[in-house]
């Protein structure tokens, strides 16, 4: 589609504006979001990008960066109908999301389906950031008797969450928690959970300790996602491990890595990590 889609545009742009048009832009319901790249004429994109793809009822832009503790940014309309909420399809689950007012990424559905398939049967899970959900119910609906406790500190977020738990009937399974992640496991969920998820590389350091507190006594799976730069020849993964390595020692933790992996390239020279944690016995400061 993507191909198609420049080839398509080469008759209504020229050449200087056809080479800033992106080969990617993200499908989330029926909503298209494609990045500016100072093209001219980006309605005429989108327009080519709705006649490519008959399924798709909205397109929009970034407006801003994908800032803030919520991970929101704002979306101008370049073609279609005016709206930012829709109903995206993933794992054979349903997603309400207002796609400018909570985080979502569709290229996250591999990770999201990798993690469920990991969980088993009656593990409790807690999950950090949650946003709408998808972590969460994928795991539910995966996995028997799992009990997911899903935390995020955007409250549209957590209304489109609740919304979706009811929609994927998993209400016996997955329970959302509005809040900072850090107040929340302290106040609710210190030693319980057999897997926590730490979805939010900007705050994955730092949050640690707490998905440590969270943990079973016995120990447990941290899966932790993280934002590295790696020009060169530097290995992302790697130089994850050691910043990770570091921070876990100076707790004085036992752990070994897992399953560790570039999940996609986020820039030039930049890429998203992800680290499975297996993790000992708790020591008794935490």
């Amino acid at each position: 589609m993507r191909k198609r889609l420049r080839n398509r545009l080469s008759d209504v742009l020229p050449s200087e504006e056809l080479s800033k048009v992106y080969n990617s832009f993200d499908i989330i319901g029926d909503i298209a979001i494609i990045k500016h790249n100072n093209v001219q004429n980006l309605e005429t994109v989108a327009k080519k990008i709705m006649v490519v793809n008959k399924n798709i009822r909205t397109v929009l832009t970034p407006i801003t960066r994908i800032t803030g503790d919520f991970r929101v940014r704002e979306l101008k309309l370049l073609a279609g109908e005016n709206k930012k909420i829709t109903s995206h399809k993933e794992s054979g689950c349903t997603f309400r999301i207002d796609v400018e007012k909570c985080y979502f990424s569709p290229r996250l559905s591999y990770e999201h389906l990798r993690i469920a398939s990991l969980v088993n049967s009656g593990e409790t899970v807690v999950n950090m950031f949650a946003g709408v959900g998808c972590f969460s119910i994928i795991i539910a609906k995966t996995q028997s008797k799992t009990k997911t406790y899903s935390i995020d500190m955007n409250p549209i977020a957590i209304q489109f969450m609740d919304e979706n738990v009811k929609i994927n009937e998993v209400c016996k399974s997955v329970f959302p928690l509005l809040g900072d992640a850090k107040e929340v496991i302290l106040a609710q969920l210190q030693g319980i959970a057999d897997r926590v998820l730490m979805p939010l590389p900007e705050k994955a350091l730092e949050y640690l300790p707490y998905a440590f507190l969270a943990l079973k006594r016995a120990g447990g799976w941290i899966h932790y996602y993280d934002f590295q730069h790696a020009p060169g020849r530097e290995d992302p993964v790697e130089k994850t491990k050691v910043k990770v390595s570091q921070k876990l020692n100076s707790m004085g933790v036992n752990f070994m890595f897992g399953s560790s992996r570039v999940m996609r390239p986020t820039g030039p020279n930049w890429y998203q990590t992800v680290l499975d944690i297996q993790v000992g016995s708790i020591p008794s400061k935490f």
